[in-house]
């Protein structure tokens, strides 16, 4: 009786052979027959490991079917889409999407491995609908890269959301967005520090399926897809290690004081990469309602997320040092992640966070103790030549008092000279 060993290399692999040839005509509840058993066992799984047959050609199989079925191309249409598509996936000119792929599946009854080129391969439950995401909008931001044509965008839908949205579903289990007409979050859910993507949404915005007339509706799917961008390009930046607790008062302060000169933005984003915060420009989709956003990457690497909603120096600093106060207040402690509509958020604030990151902002910018004291004259006055005086006083930007006069007035027709509008894109966006 041949020594029964698992079998490892081509000597082996013929050695077995030729004794499982000697053992064909093995006596039934023999020991050659058992020994038969077990050397063909071994054999299919040495020859399974290094002679794997293919999967048939997808396209291959999709005539196969048409000949078996009595099809025509003409019928393919329903499950590719037309017949210029049809033409081109079986002239191999196309490759079949996703979609294309499970309609095949559902509709001709070819397996799923065979379509998708996967041995074992099986379809997963679609995760991530098309249609709930401002595709168009996403392709035209470049959201794709290496994608130029809108139609092949459309076609391969499925793919590119998961390629974008999958590999941060894990991180975006631990965040939380704010409400305007819902806590933010109950201390039993909070009891953790984690809180599910879906159960909230971004500061000063309503739920996805909020139907009261006049406010406004958040486009959670757009947002998801905006957060995710951002994860991508703050990839792409090179920053030096940051420090837990290295965001002090004072150092938003001297931030701040940058935006005296000419390029201050541009010099707020050298600091924040220097000390390890990502500083990242995106615009924001249809119905977010976004000026900034803090979380961190899944390198827990903080980020400062700007839409540039408004192109305006007062806008940037104030939502800059916003976002920032939530890090020093708040993202040090918890894995939370703030979206925030700055345009509502200053005088309404959604909850406690926004209050504390509202309160510090303001302070940082023009402390309270001097708008107690200039503000009265500032409101009733509206000088520029003041606005000018306190901002070379507390050494800012003449648009961040500009900006906060405007705001505490209401009146949005008033210095505009001061407000370096359509200037935050050119400086860093080189537009």
């Amino acid at each position: 009786m041949m020594k029964i060993k698992l079998i490892r290399t081509e000597e082996d692999y013929q050695q077995a052979l030729e004794r499982l040839e000697e053992l064909i005509d093995a006596a039934p509840d023999s020991s050659e027959e058992e020994e038969l058993d077990l050397l063909s066992f071994l054999i299919d799984h040495y020859e399974e490991e290094h002679f794997p047959i293919d999967l048939p050609d997808p396209v291959e199989a999709i005539k196969f079917r048409m000949e078996q079925q009595g099809l025509t191309r003409k019928d393919l249409v329903a499950y590719i889409g037309s017949q210029s598509k049809v033409s081109e996936v079986l002239n191999h000119k196309r490759s079949l999407s996703l979609s294309m792929i499970r309609a095949l599946h559902e509709g001709l009854d070819i397996p799923a491995e065979v379509l998708l080129r996967e041995s074992g391969g099986q379809f997963e439950e679609k995760c991530y609908d098309p249609a709930e995401f401002p595709m168009k909008e996403m392709f035209y931001a470049g959201y794709f890269p290496g994608k130029k044509d809108l139609r092949e965008v459309k076609e391969k839908a499925e793919e590119l959301l998961i390629a974008l949205l999958a590999p941060y579903e894990p991180l975006q289990q631990q965040m939380v967005f704010c409400r305007s007409s819902h806590a933010l979050a109950t201390e039993d859910k909070e009891a953790d520090g984690h809180l599910d993507i879906r159960d909230a949404l971004p500061g000063a915005l309503q739920e996805k399926d909020s139907q009261i007339e006049g406010e406004k509706v958040i486009d959670e799917s757009a947002l998801r897809a905006w957060q995710a961008r951002i994860f991508q390009l703050s990839a792409e930046q090179r920053i030096s290690k940051y420090k837990k607790g290295s965001v002090t008062v004072d150092f938003l302060r001297q931030l701040a004081g940058l935006s005296v000169f000419p390029n201050g933005p541009e010099l707020a984003r050298q600091v924040l990469l220097d000390s390890g915060i990502h500083l990242v420009i995106l615009a924001r989709l249809p119905r977010t309602y976004l000026d900034g956003a803090c979380f961190f990457s899944p390198d827990q690497e903080p980020i400062v997320a700007l839409t540039l909603r408004y192109d305006r120096l007062d806008n940037f600093w104030f939502t800059l040092i916003h976002e920032l106060s939530h890090l020093y207040l708040h993202l040090d402690h918890k894995q939370l992640a703030f979206f925030d509509d700055t345009e509502n958020g200053q005088g309404l604030p959604t909850n406690n966070y926004e209050t504390e990151a509202n309160q510090l902002t303001r302070q940082i910018l023009i402390p309270d103790e001097i708008w107690d004291i200039e503000s009265k004259s500032l409101l009733n006055d509206l000088n520029p030549d003041s606005v000018i005086k306190l901002a070379n006083q507390l050494h800012i930007s003449p648009a961040i008092v500009a900006g906060r006069v405007r705001w505490e007035t209401g009146n949005y027709s008033i210095y505009n000279d001061l407000l370096g509008s359509g200037s935050v894109r050119k400086i860093l966006l080189k537009e």
